[in-house]
């Protein structure tokens, strides 16, 4: 009997000393962006979410380079590292070194800056011909309807979107805005009020598009003052002018700080005030689509391309007392946002005629769905 178990014993260590030499032996992968190439010294410097990582090529490390795209290396050509460029994307597979921060790579995986800012210009183009934007209107088992701003003067256009069997159907994860972060997602998951973004075939009216893509999301927009801002955290605290509650908004990497000047402050201002208080009109007869929709649209073009000419600023511009909009993701907690974009210099947008009061109203940046994207 304790032989048995000794020998029991005995299997069961040999069982965990394999498998702890396999995880030994198991390949190291790190993917990044090249910061610098040294193709003399056979090594390369790769930038991670994680930092920077040494790359050192061994006698038979294997550079090859893929087209964007491919999920295999069936036909990825063989290159020389000299023919790698700060900028291109890489992943690199072998073995840590005694620094954690060193791998000894025998295979090299390239995919070119150039190659990848072509796919990314041909799939905008594609998105800008054959993709649309809208707030969801309606939910239906198969289906989901959206409202369209109008490309002429009028009232925003509705859109059924039907996915077709392989559609790629995505959502917004909920502390994030960037379109990489999105995750697999169904039709179920979308709700009125969404903001929806599709590619895919459309109808001779417009009425009606066949989605090869569909990426959905929760937004919100809220116009508030400054209370505080810590610049070196990226974090402003806010007071939500319509609740009155506090609101902690956070700046990622990838949101947009503008500031109006005081002239194109008045001239939106003025757009955007209904006629009776000495505006040019309502928002609906300039084409605009509401709050969520896309944004205003005038005699000066779109609002979108109009507050993209307008500079980026920081943190160190503002302070505390000034009045901002704020287009941001829906997280988890109600009274923390993630910026997507913040405007400043709006107080006469937001001030009322003959008052000191300060609200939203009709005013909206625009959709949050595909800033940049895809």
């Amino acid at each position: 009997m304790k032989s048995g178990f000794n020998g029991r014993f005995a299997f069961a260590a040999a069982i965990l000393a394999g498998a702890w030499a396999l995880a030994q032996n198991a390949p190291v992968r790190q993917q990044g962006v090249v910061s610098k190439v040294d193709a003399a010294a056979n090594e390369l410097i790769l930038k991670t979410d994680s930092g920077d990582i040494d790359v050192k090529l061994q006698a038979k490390s294997s550079v090859r380079r893929v087209a964007p795209g491919e999920t295999s290396l069936a036909n990825a050509a063989a290159i020389a590292l000299s023919d790698v460029n700060p900028g291109d994307r890489v992943l690199a597979v072998g073995k840590t070194g005694d620094d954690p921060k060193t791998i000894a790579a025998t295979l090299v995986v390239v995919m070119s800056q150039n190659d990848i800012a072509k796919k990314q210009a041909a799939e905008r183009a594609d998105w800008d011909k054959r993709g649309v934007i809208g707030l969801v209107t309606a939910v239906n088992p198969d289906s989901i309807v959206i409202s369209v701003r109008s490309q002429t003067p009028g009232p925003p256009k509705s859109m059924t979107i039907t996915p077709e069997a392989k559609a790629v159907i995505k959502r917004y994860a909920p502390d994030s805005i960037k379109f990489s972060d999105a995750k697999p997602s169904t039709l179920a998951e979308i709700k009125v009020g969404d903001q929806v973004r599709a590619l895919g075939n459309k109808s001779e009216d417009g009425a009606k598009m066949s989605a090869e893509e569909i990426v959905s999301g929760s937004f919100r927009e809220i116009a508030a003052t400054i209370v505080s801002i810590d610049a070196a955290e990226h974090i402003m605290q806010v007071k939500d002018l319509a609740t009155k509650k506090a609101v902690t908004v956070k700046l990622g990497a990838d949101a947009k700080l503008k500031k109006l000047p005081p002239q194109m402050a008045q001239m939106l201002a003025a757009r955007n005030r209904p006629a009776e208080d000495g505006g040019r009109a309502p928002a609906a007869a300039e084409g605009r689509g509401g709050r969520g929709s896309g944004g205003g649209r005038g005699a000066g073009g779109d609002l979108t391309q109009l507050l993209d000419r307008v500079p980026n600023v920081t943190l160190a511009d503002l302070k505390p007392g000034d009045a901002v909009i704020v287009l941001s993701s829906v997280g988890a907690q109600p009274d923390q946002l993630n910026a997507i974009t913040m405007l400043a210099g709006v107080e006469p947008i937001l001030t009322r005629p003959g008052t000191r009061q300060m609200e939203l109203g009709s005013w909206s940046l625009g959709g949050g769905i595909g800033e940049g994207e895809p």
